[in-house]
């Protein structure tokens, strides 16, 4: 990384340390970062040297990889979040996309993690930046249905598949009978779901759902609007 992008990264950090972060400031300086580059001045800024390892995971849970920057601003773009959303982070790591999540938008972010490491590292980068409006729960997403049910926009970056994803989407179906909310996957195929609707542009690597009524998704699905 160039050494501007790097003293652009330094100024960046001691604003959000400062509480004087500006989320405008903050994506034009981000803008300003060849696409290389960009993950490299996130960290810089997060101040995230090393990843810890991963626990121990249960069966069908994938290990902790970080998200790239540029498909992180395109789930922010495509899912519209903003600064009244909360961001359900499932599988949540160190809460290095959370963090970004929040201070592109000002969304209150909450992170599911199921390795105590990772949550442990991800609740000490939210208070070396002071991101107040980050957190990190310890547990299964799977079981942890009260705390889903507070988000409207949930993303997902290959955490797990199997019974163990159809077990998560039936809880948002449950939480999308009160309020509409936005499904975010990132290198996870998404099983057809007639109470999920995709949104355009469709990508081969991320999907952006948003829930809709029962009668409106069997509509849907019968022009062929619904995509996997």
């Amino acid at each position: 990384m160039h050494a501007s992008h790097r003293e652009s990264a330094d100024h960046v950090r001691e604003r959000i340390e400062r509480g004087v972060h500006d989320r405008a400031a903050f994506r034009a300086a981000l803008g300003d970062v060849p696409k290389n580059d960009r993950d490299g001045w996130l960290d810089h800024v997060l101040a995230l040297d090393m990843i810890p390892e991963d626990d121990r995971l249960p069966a069908g849970c994938v290990p902790y990889l970080p998200s790239p920057v540029d498909a992180l601003l395109r789930v922010i773009d495509q899912a519209r979040v903003r600064a009244n959303d909360v961001v359900i982070d499932v599988g949540s790591g160190v809460g290095r996309a959370g963090a970004f999540f929040h201070l592109m938008t000002g969304a209150r972010v909450m992170g599911l993690e199921i390795q105590p490491r990772l949550v442990r590292a991800s609740r000490e980068l939210a208070a070396r930046v002071s991101v107040s409006q980050m957190s990190c729960i310890e547990g299964d997403a799977v079981n942890l249905t009260a705390q889903i049910a507070v988000g409207s926009i949930f993303f997902l970056y290959c955490p797990f598949s199997g019974d163990r994803l159809a077990k998560l989407l039936a809880h948002l179906q449950q939480v999308a009978r009160e309020k509409t909310i936005r499904v975010c996957s990132l290198d996870l195929p998404i099983p057809a779901c007639e109470w999920l609707v995709r949104e355009p542009p469709f990508a081969p690597d991320l999907a952006v759902f948003r829930s809709t009524h029962r009668d409106e998704g069997t509509k849907e699905i019968q022009r062929g609007i619904l995509k996997t």
